[in-house]
């Protein structure tokens, strides 16, 4: 069980090697207030001065200290530690920030304790979570590793900040929360146990102590007449795992630098005199022996239970490896995968066939089918047919396309010239459809399923996404010829025998129905001219032939004919000329003729003529309209399909090869970035530190039967 913790320690250098804090090693944390001798007892246990020295808060720094029990005939050790130079020292120490750097005289190893504190937390007393990392390699140390703590302190001292205390306890709880180590907490026998700040830290963290052991120091500096006897029988404060206590040197001592060995004769010395019948039980090289015990009975608890938790990381880390790729041999073979396997990832979005199906919202070939059947479509149908048309639009497209003569019938120009104008309000429509489409193929780049190889060659996807978005906008104009070929041909021919075109049958039966009642209209007319008539000369039989024959262009109109007019011509010629002649006001101003044109706008109540002739276009219009909507809207999408989705289709994949497959540009296109190549390296060294730290972890499950 002995060389259980130096491959620990192995296991310690692998997670260092990657600085790795995930995994948290079975280690022994020392905590305790300011000057309550916590550098003194692992100097005890190392048996070397070379911590930093001085009043107030002087380690600044945690420092993970690993003893290497190595001795003088370990050969294999000493060439490891080397790098194939065998050490000859029989005490050294390396730094993992110096690397390689062998240090075997102790003072300097403080001052590079004290430089490295100063670099990364300045010199103004204040602390630095940021770990050094120490190992001591000796024949007069157990295997043990430790984490030397800042002192627990209450009041900012100069320079540092107001917030110390709580900085110092959160990074304390940093390290005794690990469930794999064991706290060993120190305090000072001249000071009241029951008001000890790190017993107090360990109990909030390990309520049961079951990984707590508690160190009382400086026995030797009580009152006189008073003595820890209570306290280290358990009697104060019971620790489950145990207390011991220890004699430090004094001040004098560590300045006339007092050898170890003789501190410790002097401190086992004085236990048989103060403590003769617990001496056996304290004293720091029971300390020693009793936490390499502890270390190892903890090693065996968690060794399970780490097992996993290396396994369960060299997964994670081989899939994360996996996702990076492999590196590159054959560049221009897996240029052209990258290229197939990209253009096959588009198609299959577009069809609804990939791998990695989006379930937060629609994509690819689903959201093409939502913008034709939904956008599209809906769009389609909020167009009103006769929208933006006004019954008098209605009325002078009538009257302009008769000219100067009145109608018999309705004008079939009038239709046409109308329903061509609504007509055309289905184009823009149609052409913003074709721009979403455009938009969603676009889009679908970065739903294609190979963003990993896009990231790994970032300059291959840029040139992909160049190639498709120039594609792409190729083959806009000729789809939106297209569409605007569709409209020209609706506009072309107004098919007014379209077998769908069943209101205009409908509209002229109703008309000959109207012509019935136009009859009965005009004959209630002409009983108002016939007393009109009685008043006045009796007419020739030549003008009641005439009036008789100008009838139906009366009746037809609407208004009174020309005939009529001409007939009332002679009897109204006399006073009409008297009228305009004798009146002062018109002999000194004309009558403008054209204040009686009607205006667009006019706002004077329609005739029933009229009001039926609008009537008439309206229905036509929008019968017709919806023919024409119907057709576009089947049409559109297909031909979007066509010239655009289809082709990009078929020939996106050759396309990619005829603009990117070029030899002098292979090895362009296949640079890796430096952040991904980084971070394969990251992973790589990861995965087979995991799998160094698993095999060590079975060969103590192996070599060690516990």
């Amino acid at each position: 069980m002995e060389g259980v913790i130096p491959v620990i320690n192995k296991l310690q250098d692998v997670f260092n090697t990657v600085g790795s804090e995930t995994i948290q090693l079975p280690q022994i944390v020392v905590i305790g207030n300011q000057s309550s001798g916590k550098s003194s007892v692992i100097e005890g246990l190392v048996g070397k001065d070379f911590l930093p020295r001085g009043t107030g808060i002087v380690t600044r720094r945690p420092l993970i200290l690993q003893l290497i029990h190595v001795s003088k005939n370990d050969t294999e050790t000493r060439f490891q530690e080397g790098s194939g130079d065998a050490i000859k020292a029989e005490e050294w120490a390396k730094f993992l920030h110096t690397k390689n750097k062998i240090y075997t005289d102790f003072d300097e190893i403080r001052k590079e304790i004290e430089n490295e504190t100063d670099r990364m937390g300045g010199t103004n007393k204040a602390i630095c979570p940021e770990p050094i990392s120490l190992k001591i390699f000796s024949p007069k140390v157990v295997n043990l590793t430790l984490v030397d703590l800042p002192g627990l302190t209450k009041v900012p001292v100069g320079d540092q900040p107001e917030d110390i205390e709580d900085q110092i306890i959160e990074l304390s709880h940093k390290y005794i929360t690990n469930p794999n180590s064991i706290i060993l907490a120190v305090t000072a026998a001249n000071t009241d146990m029951a008001t000890s700040e790190s017993l107090k830290l360990a109990k909030d963290i390990d309520p049961d102590g079951r990984r707590t052991l508690a160190v009382i120091t400086k026995l030797d500096l009580m009152d006189h007449g008073t003595d820890a006897m209570e306290a280290l029988c358990g009697r104060v404060i019971p620790v489950k795992l145990g207390i011991i206590g220890v004699v430090n040197r004094s001040q004098a001592d560590i300045n006339h630098r007092k050898d170890m060995k003789d501190a410790m004769t002097d401190e086992a010395s004085f236990l048989q005199r103060k403590y003769p019948s617990i001496a056996n039980r304290n004293g720091t090289l029971f300390l020693a022996k009793t936490l390499n015990r502890l270390l190892m009975h903890h090693i065996r608890d968690c060794l399970p239970e780490l097992k996993t938790r290396v396994n369960v990381m060299i997964a994670q880390f081989q899939s994360l490896l996996n996702s990076f790729g492999v590196p590159v041999d054959d560049k221009s073979q897996l240029l052209l995968q990258i290229i197939t396997r990209f253009a096959a990832a588009y198609c299959n979005t577009i069809e609804g066939t990939a791998k990695n199906i989006e379930t937060t919202e629609l994509c690819g070939g689903a959201r093409i089918c939502y913008i034709f059947h939904e956008t599209f479509g809906r769009t389609l149908e909020s167009v009103d047919p006769v929208g933006g048309l006004t019954t008098f639009d209605i009325l002078t497209a009538i009257r302009n396309a008769t000219g100067p003569r009145p109608a018999l019938f309705v004008p079939e120009i009038s239709f046409e010239l109308l329903v061509k104008r609504q007509m055309k309000r289905l184009e823009e429509p149609s052409l913003r459809c074709i721009e979403l489409v455009h938009e969603e193929m676009q889009r679908i780049i970065q739903h294609c399923g190979t963003q990993q190889e896009m990231l790994r060659f970032p300059k291959l996807h840029e040139k992909i996404v160049d190639v498709v978005t120039n594609l792409l906008r190729r083959r806009l104009p000729p789809t939106n010829t297209m569409v605007e070929n569709l409209m020209s041909i609706e506009l072309a021919y107004i098919n007014t025998k379209h077998p769908d075109f069943t209101e205009a049958h409908l509209i002229h039966k109703a008309l000959s129905e109207g012509h019935s009642l136009g009859h009965s209209f005009d004959h209630h007319r002409s009983i108002e001219q016939q007393k009109v008539q009685e008043s006045r000369p009796k007419q020739s039989a030549h003008e009641a032939v005439s009036t008789k024959g100008w009838k139906l262009g009366s009746l037809m109109s609407g208004g009174r004919s020309e005939a009529d007019s001409t007939s009332e011509q002679g009897s109204r010629a006399g006073s009409a000329s008297s009228s305009l002649v004798g009146s002062p006001a018109h002999s000194r101003k004309g009558i403008n003729l054209l204040d009686n044109v009607p205006s667009q706008q006019n706002t004077r109540k329609l005739s029933q003529r009229e009001q039926r002739d609008c009537d008439v276009i309206e229905r036509l219009i929008n019968s017709y309209f919806l023919i024409v909507k119907k057709n576009i809207q089947d049409n559109v999408p297909k031909a979007i399909m066509h010239f655009l989705v289809n082709h990009v289709k078929d020939n996106l994949q050759s396309e990619l090869v005829s603009q990117l497959y070029k030899k002098e540009e292979i090895d362009y296109l296949l640079e890796e970035s430096e952040h991904m190549a980084a971070r394969r390296k990251e992973a790589q060294e990861m995965t087979q530190a995991l799998q160094r730290a698993s095999h060590i972890i079975g060969e103590i499950r192996e070599t060690h039967l516990w």
